[in-house]
């Protein structure tokens, strides 16, 4: 009898959110492009995300991979992402990448700021 061992996901990337990357990264014709997830400090509530797309990935970057799309964050960020999840949205208020987070105590209205 074989034990199978399954590692966490440090964070979920949707299959639509990743489906986006891929077509924004086919639109720019650059296939090294990553999605870089990062959080600052700032916003209504005292952190917010950030997003942009990043070539390079240092060693202690944590990447995501699904459907050929990479996702990218740094240590820092991590810790306050960890177990989130990652969407792509459209809707009336327009379409954008959108965090899920269970570590926000708070989040702000427009749901890209939050506080721990």
């Amino acid at each position: 009898m074989s034990v199978e061992t399954f590692e966490p996901t440090p964070l979920i990337f949707t299959n639509g959110a990743a489906n986006k990357v891929k077509t924004l990264i086919e639109e720019e014709g650059n296939p090294r492009l990553k999605l870089r997830v990062f959080v600052t400090g700032g916003g209504c509530s005292g952190f917010q995300y950030g997003f942009t797309f990043d070539e390079d990935v240092a060693d202690d970057d944590t990447i995501v991979q699904r459907e050929g799309a990479s996702l990218v964050i740094d240590p820092m960020s991590f810790q306050y992402l960890a177990g989130s999840e990652v969407d792509y949205q459209e809707g009336l208020e327009g379409s954008r990448f959108v965090i899920k987070n269970p570590n926000a105590a708070t989040t702000c209205g427009c749901g890209q700021s939050f506080s721990i």
